[in-house]
């Protein structure tokens, strides 16, 4: 039996706004479009709702 992560490929700041979506190909998230605050100290959207493993 094995199962499968499923990793996020969206995230957005709750406390900026900042959106960012995953780059497989540079492997990394990248800035969809306002880079929000800089400054923030990110509190990303995924939280203990979201589920990333598969059965």
């Amino acid at each position: 039996m094995s199962a499968t992560i499923n990793p996020p490929q969206e995230r957005t700041c709750e406390l900026c706004g900042r959106a960012e979506r995953w780059d497989a190909e540079d492997t990394g998230w990248r800035i969809v479009d306002d880079p929000g605050n800089v400054y923030c100290i990110h509190e990303w959207d995924i939280n203990g709702t979201y589920m990333p493993i598969e059965d």
